[in-house]
């Protein structure tokens, strides 16, 4: 029992991981990368350059896909505030194996640390996100395939994620994630002929 329950609560926090590890995107680490150490005695000084985007802010469903991408590269690199910036602090965990849900942030840290020890060398490729808006209120669901080693072994996934988003002031946060894996297909074969049922 305790050997089924072990291996269940490592499907579940993989499908959990499998989920928030999609789509990694950069964290946006160009900046000042050509940086001289160098400094000549009459070099310019005056203001840095503006910071400001410039244009129009995206529209909320590229926004979302943005924050998707940078909280799941925090959460590739195990950077907990990263993510954080992305979920209210009242967020809630479902996933597709019938465990309880876990409420709230701050109960969901230790599980993902504790569990993210056990994978080495993860990819996760999320495909056909789907993202919609009503107000200040929008979902995104994606399909996703993982690979990784977990306590040694090679381990896949593949399966689904649904997140619920709130707008707080400009920001969109997750205040529900939703991870299922999909069941493997199993082929079927017949009983022998005289196997008596």
């Amino acid at each position: 029992m305790s050997t089924r329950r072990g291996f269940v609560d490592g499907r579940w926090m993989a499908c959990l991981l499998a989920a928030s590890l999609i789509f990694a995107a950069s964290s946006g680490l160009s900046a000042g990368q050509n940086q001289n150490n160098k400094k000549t005695k009459n070099a310019p000084t005056g203001p840095a350059p503006d910071q400001t985007p410039l244009g129009p802010p995206l529209p909320d469903t590229d926004q979302i896909d943005h924050d998707i991408g940078e909280m799941l590269a925090g959460f590739q690199i195990g950077n907990v505030e990263m993510m954080h910036k992305y979920y209210s602090d009242a967020v809630t965990f479902v996933s597709g194996d019938y465990s309880p849900a876990i409420k709230g942030w701050a109960n969901y840290v230790p599980l993902y640390q504790r569990q993210r020890a056990a994978f080495q060398g993860m990819q996760l490729i999320r495909r056909n996100t789907l993202i919609f808006t009503r107000g200040d209120f929008a979902w995104a669901t994606y399909q996703w395939e993982f690979d990784s080693m977990l306590n040694g072994q090679p381990y896949s996934a593949y399966g689904q994620t649904t997140l619920v988003f709130t707008k707080v002031g400009a920001d969109w946060l997750i205040v529900h994630n939703h991870t299922s894996e999909a069941a493997a297909a199993q082929a079927q074969t017949p009983p022998p002929a005289d196997a008596k049922p």
